[in-house]
């Protein structure tokens, strides 16, 4: 197919399997830095991982917005808000699953707000709900604008952000976790029982302000896809889109200084930052694959996961819940109390991590082999032509 760009498929999917590969460790206790988020300011190649996938969001945009054009307002009306509602809710079940827990060798049912501590309950933000959302915005914006409308659109969303951030934040250090904007958002709007509570203060590294920022990743995304397809495969488009990657790469550093990248709070500059690397990122793949024709069999591997790349990743999350309350005794732990082990965690132990003394190399191994897992899943989908969109 003329219009058909394979580098493209390879990039989302080597999206969703460096996804997998990074939130799955044997432990979280073990793992090499590069696979690892950033404490706080500064980018990691983990932290890639969530804009490169938003990017390739809008990347898919450029290719179904020209037919909900055709299609009419009712159809795109119908399409984005049926999609957006259906991943925040997968999002959401994703959450709440498996909707019982261990609790005194006693399965409860996990509430939405926790009768017996008001302050906890279901989460309600996640990867997938600022998936949705950003998916929502950036679709309304690219639909009812021109391109360079939409990229006028986009550089205020990030200005006004950085506004914000700076003057509705702590004035002692408005970057900060505790001095953020958007705790206050989030606590007012979603309430302090569905927050995050893995931080040592109240905070959701996926809250409601960042998707003003977030969104522009999608924005940037199609407006790349976009200049693909217009341009074709040619070396011009790809020498073109690698100076325009560039130069978003220099001003996310340059913003740094005054904004720091940072992706919890999904930071201006952590956007250009992120937008300008898929774009280089992307730009190696065109001309290896499109322009030099190269052989792309080991690319293959990533391919299948761009099949079904949401699916993917949410039975990724899904899977290991599910498989958690199956249990069976591992032994008693230094204050006498019965241990539990299950199937996942139990693989870990006594395969993975016995094979090196180095438990950042168990925990990789292990890592490896759940991508493998999925992989195999992926690709007996695919081999079947079952490809279930959302």
């Amino acid at each position: 197919m003329k219009n058909r760009f394979y580098s493209l498929d390879v990039f989302r999917g080597a999206t969703v399997a460096f996804m997998i590969l990074v939130n799955n460790p044997g432990t979280w206790s073990a793992i090499f830095p590069p696979l690892d988020h950033a404490p706080w300011h500064g980018c990691t190649p983990t932290d890639l991982v969530f804009p490169f996938f938003l990017f390739a969001v809008g990347n898919a945009m450029a290719f179904v917005m020209p037919r909900l054009h055709e299609a009419g307002d009712k159809a795109f009306w119908k399409k984005v808000t049926v999609r957006t509602l259906l991943i925040l809710a997968i999002g959401i079940f994703l959450n709440w699953s498996p909707f019982v827990r261990w609790e005194n060798d006693v399965l409860v049912f996990k509430h939405w707000v926790n009768p017996d501590n008001r302050l906890n309950g279901i989460r309600i933000t996640g990867v997938l709900q600022r998936i949705a959302l950003c998916y929502f915005f950036a679709s309304v914006i690219i639909y009812y604008t021109k391109p360079k409308v939409a990229a006028i659109i986009g550089a205020v969303l990030l200005l006004v952000y950085w506004v914000l951030a700076y003057t509705l934040g702590d004035a002692a250090d408005p970057y900060s976790m505790a001095g953020y904007f958007g705790n206050t958002i989030d606590q007012a709007v979603l309430g302090v029982p569905h927050l995050y509570k893995g931080e040592k203060i109240l905070f959701d590294p996926e809250g409601l302000a960042g998707v003003l920022s977030a969104t522009v990743e999608v924005i940037v995304g199609y407006l790349a896809g976009k200049f693909i397809i217009q341009r074709g495969k040619t070396f011009e488009m790809v020498t073109t889109l690698l100076l325009a990657g560039c130069v978003l790469v220099f001003t996310g550093y340059c913003w740094d200084m005054v904004f720091p990248i940072n992706k919890k709070i999904w930071t201006s500059s952590y956007t250009l930052y992120t937008s300008g690397l898929a774009i280089i990122t992307i730009c190696f793949l065109l001309y290896w694959i499109e322009l030099k024709g190269k052989p792309a069999k080991g690319l293959k591997f990533f391919e299948v996961f761009g099949k079904n790349p949401l699916f993917i990743f949410v039975l990724s999350g899904f899977l290991p819940r599910v498989l958690g309350l199956l249990r069976w005794p591992s032994g008693t732990g230094s204050d006498g109390k019965q241990l539990y082990t299950s199937a996942f965690p139990w693989f870990y132990e006594h395969i993975c991590k016995p094979l090196s003394s180095n438990l950042k190399i168990g925990s990789l191994i292990y890592a490896i082999i759940t991508v493998l897992f999925y992989w195999m899943l992926a690709y007996w989908l695919d081999r079947r032509k079952i490809y279930i969109k959302v």
